[in-house]
């Protein structure tokens, strides 16, 4: 099967956490960039892409780059891309994208111009002038950086932070794909006993369990690319039975939420059953304030309410007090805190081993990691 180069845009600060990721799937020749990952790979690679990438945002086949700084050039470029590899006759093949810093600065005219070309391509090839588009969707995706045009075709229908477990969320939601990364960062092992003392929704109880019990993350959920002619049948047939294999069912991993929220707690509960994990995970509602660790080896991950999201900066800042009062750095407890509050740790009161830039949707947020050697710290 021939291969081709494959791209995976992720959040600001995960590039090495996804990187890592693809490296052990398999993906050859791993170049990182800012907000994105690509790698060389064939049709089987897409597949378990889909399927296991926790922290990449949806997988794309990339058609080709060129420059271009004028709409005949952008035309030109398109028109001699090899489109018929993947498009059939029959097949749906609506363009979006965006353009930044680039003179071909309208994206509505670069959609027309791209779309143009691409139906003049198929039409030559197929030798028919009208297409229906009744067939799957094969969404052609542009972006156009300081006039360098990349097109690619997106393989996963919905975002792959879209697990299938989360049909609703509480008023500040983490991102699956940035908990996922979080957790990387943070290191979660089958054996973990795992807290999250403001679990919300569940998503990082829920992502924790899915890694520690070696889940796949799109084991639930469909690809747009699984209705394409050009895949292979077998592909994410093989895929998911390879998934199912590799489950640690066995894994001893514990976790528990914890919300001060009646109404998240029902919430978290309902996404954990949903998610198949409710017999290693419980949710219980409790104040921070009163929250005990057990002794022993011990991981919190959490993501508390922000002065810019839920609470006024003071009632946070209050907040992250209380919280150093029952959060106490010690010998097997292993943390990561994530807040845009650039002095946590003065009103936390701990001092983090190290911090690490990410964005909670557009929030610039530090991840202050404590309880992690030099080597832990990093990605695997």
């Amino acid at each position: 099967m021939s291969k081709f180069t494959i791209n995976c845009p992720c959040l600001f600060g995960l590039e090495s956490v996804l990187s890592g990721e693809i490296k052990r799937l398999g993906g050859a020749n791993v170049q990182v960039s800012d907000g994105r990952v690509s790698f060389l790979g064939d049709l089987e690679l897409v597949a378990k892409a889909n399927l296991w990438l926790r922290t990449a945002e949806r997988v794309q086949i990339v058609l080709g780059a060129f420059r271009a700084t004028t709409f005949e050039e952008l035309f030109q470029g398109v028109l001699a891309l090899p489109l018929e590899q993947f498009i059939g006759p029959n097949d749906a093949f609506p363009v979006k994208g965006w353009s930044l810093n680039s003179r071909l600065h309208s994206v509505p005219d670069c959609q027309s111009i791209i779309k143009k070309a691409a139906v003049n391509r198929l039409s030559q090839v197929y030798g028919i002038h009208w297409f229906q588009e009744t067939g799957p969707v094969h969404q052609l995706q542009f972006s156009i950086i300081k006039d360098k045009v990349s097109i690619l075709l997106d393989t996963s229908g919905a975002g792959l932070h879209k697990r299938g477990y989360r049909p609703s969320a509480t008023a500040a939601p983490i991102k699956e794909t940035l908990a996922a990364g979080m957790l990387d960062l943070v290191r979660i092992y089958p054996d973990t006993q795992f807290f999250d003392p403001f679990c919300g929704s569940g998503t990082i109880l829920i992502e924790a369990a899915l890694k520690a019990l070696n889940i796949a993350p799109g084991l639930k959920r469909t690809f747009a690319c699984e209705k394409w002619d050009v895949m292979p049948q077998q592909a994410f047939r093989r895929a998911r039975q390879e998934a199912l294999d590799v489950i640690r069912r066995d894994a001893p991993f514990h976790g528990i939420g914890s919300d001060v929220d009646p109404a998240a707690v029902e919430l978290c509960q309902a996404n954990v059953n949903k998610a198949g994990v409710s017999a290693r995970v419980k949710v219980r509602c409790q104040d921070v304030r009163t929250f005990q660790l057990p002794e022993g080896r011990v991981t919190v991950v959490t993501n508390p309410p922000y002065g810019e999201r839920i609470l006024d900066v003071q009632q946070a800042r209050e907040l992250y007090r209380a919280m150093g009062q029952v959060l106490v750095p010690r010998e097997g407890l292993r943390m990561g805190i994530i807040t845009p509050e650039e002095a946590f740790e003065a009103y936390f009161g701990h001092r983090s081993f190290k911090r690490r830039k990410l964005y909670n949707g557009m929030i610039k947020c530090q991840l202050y990691l404590y309880g992690l050697s030099s080597r832990a710290g990093e990605s695997q």
